[in-house]
């Protein structure tokens, strides 16, 4: 990045084009808008259409080029069509932002090889499948910026997330991994979410006790949960110029969290 270069440029996309799985709501959602506003084309992908044309329509408003494609990225035999449309109707790929994921998870005795193994696959197989396929075509362009949306369930230790917590870690040292290998032309990060006030998280949050909601602010020294636009900040930067001396790093957006935050017993109030 040249030193004389104007700041506000650090944070342009002008010309690119990014990928972002699970785009049609939360921070997926996010991501896809901070993107565009940053200049870039979005190919957005979600298992419902008509949920992620609503957000490509969000893109179009602010003057880029939206495609809106229903995949699932647990079918890996679907996303070699995926970059292949975007590459056809975008013209290229420079961005790749591995958001989908997720998976149930349960205590230590209650988990079962089938919850692992779906874990891994939407956590970890996904996002790597969709990155190597994306490969070739960053490098055809010069280079590029891959962002795993990992999670601090994979650094933390919460109770009752076994499957969940040991995929993400597994995703955030892959993370690492890529970018050794894809240094210096694509460079590869992960964002790790704390505690973000998704409408999912708001509506088991209100089933909580009121006493446990205490607690768990109480343990957020920024005194209030994430914003999916907090998340697409970060997103926004690793992809960007701005970063462009970034590699192979864990950039933690939790609010400085500690401990567990949501208290599991009685015990813990």
């Amino acid at each position: 990045m040249a030193a004389e270069q104007d700041p506000a440029s650090w944070f342009r996309l002008d010309g690119k084009v990014a990928i972002v799985t699970g785009a049609s709501r939360g921070i997926g959602a996010a991501v896809a808008r901070a993107l565009a506003d940053a200049g870039a084309d979005v190919a957005l992908v979600s298992r419902t259409a008509a949920d992620v044309e609503k957000v490509a329509v969000d893109v179009r408003a602010k003057g880029r080029r939206a495609l809106a494609m229903a995949f699932d990225v647990n079918d890996l035999d679907a996303l070699a069509g995926l970059v292949d449309r975007t590459v056809a109707e975008l013209g290229g790929i420079d961005v790749v932002v591995n958001n989908a994921g997720g998976s149930p998870s349960y205590p230590v005795m209650d988990t079962r090889p089938e919850h692992l193994e779906a874990a891994f696959r939407f956590n970890v197989v996904a996002p790597f499948e969709l990155s190597r396929l994306a490969v070739p075509h960053m490098l055809a362009r010069g280079g590029g910026s891959i962002v795993n949306v990992s999670s601090m369930a994979g650094t933390n230790k919460p109770r009752g997330a076994l499957a969940y917590g040991t995929s993400k870690a597994a995703c955030s040292h892959m993370t690492e991994l890529m970018a050794a290998d894809l240094a210096p032309r694509i460079r590869v990060n992960a964002v790790l979410p704390g505690a973000i006030a998704t409408d999912a998280l708001g509506q088991w949050l209100e089933q909580l006790p009121s006493e446990a909601r205490d607690v768990m602010m109480g343990r957020i020294p920024m005194r209030r949960l994430g914003t999916a636009e907090d998340i697409a900040a970060a997103v926004l930067y690793l992809a960007a110029p701005a970063s462009s001396w970034v590699t192979g790093k864990r950039l933690e957006v939790d609010g400085a969290a500690w401990g567990e935050l949501v208290p599991k017993g009685i015990d813990d109030l």
